[in-house]
């Protein structure tokens, strides 16, 4: 079990949400939520003292694109060490190499079992440093 670590989970779906919240408590961590990119941005520039242990980000959300949020944090410094997993349907080539390039440090494709999330979480939170693939 994981002890003493936040998530910020940035996603749209509010089923989503819920899912992840109860993976990651089932592994001992907390999460802090944002709809979507536009509120985790404000979140991240009006709370200076927010420094999650790690951050999943969803692609596919309105108003602010999971590329366009994801470019966005890579330029907050305190972050720099805190790693980014994508966290989405898409297992699109495109996106997967997007990601990369913008310095995702992991590709989640959601799974469609809580159980296989707990486990996917369980794996995550216990490396230190993610390798960054395409895990579905």
């Amino acid at each position: 079990m994981t002890k003493n670590i936040t998530c910020f989970l940035i996603d749209d779906d509010g089923d989503d949400r819920e899912i992840f919240t109860i993976a990651a408590e089932a592994n001992g961590a907390s999460v802090v939520t944002a709809e979507n990119g536009v509120d985790a941005l404000e979140k991240l520039h009006s709370d200076s003292t927010f420094t999650p242990d790690c951050i999943f980000l969803d692609l596919n959300m309105p108003y602010l694109s999971g590329i366009d949020c994801l470019s966005q944090i890579k330029k907050i410094d305190r972050l720099d060490a805190v790693p980014v997993i994508v966290y989405t349907t898409s297992s699109y080539e495109k996106d997967v190499e997007k990601t990369r390039q913008l310095n995702a440090n992991h590709f989640l494709v959601k799974p469609t079992s809580l159980n296989v999330l707990i486990d996917r979480l369980s794996n995550i939170f216990s490396q230190q440093d993610l390798p960054f693939y395409l895990d579905q």
